[in-house]
């Protein structure tokens, strides 16, 4: 999770820096205004999940782990609804990241509710 967590900063400063780029790699299609916006919006959200995670401690870091695992599914559910409407590649390699992400958030929060 610690490593997650600090992929979603990474990923989050990435994005919100070079929104552009970071859509052109996505596979989204040139730029504009508009998808500039939405990207720095995940990328903000991405700052949030993962710092929040990595200055949380004890019961507050559980909570945070229990968020990205929410986000993360709605990710992938969103991901695979989105079929057809951008390139499959793109499609299959968002659902892949937001499903591993999810993956990972679905053990660590069942392995806190063996606990």
């Amino acid at each position: 999770m610690q490593n997650l967590a600090l992929g979603r900063v990474a990923l989050g400063a990435v994005a919100f820096a070079a929104p552009g780029l970071t859509g052109r790699l996505l596979g989204l299609g040139a730029g504009d205004g508009g998808r500039d916006y939405i990207t720095r919006a995940f990328a903000a959200r991405e700052l949030a999940l993962g710092g929040g995670y990595l200055l949380a401690r004890g019961r507050a870091r559980d909570l945070w782990a229990r968020l990205g695992l929410a986000v993360d599914a709605l990710d992938t559910v969103s991901g695979a609804k989105s079929r057809g409407a951008v390139p499959l590649w793109a499609t299959a390699a968002a659902v892949a990241v937001s499903g591993g992400a999810t993956a990972l958030g679905a053990a660590k929060v069942g392995r806190d509710l063996v606990k």
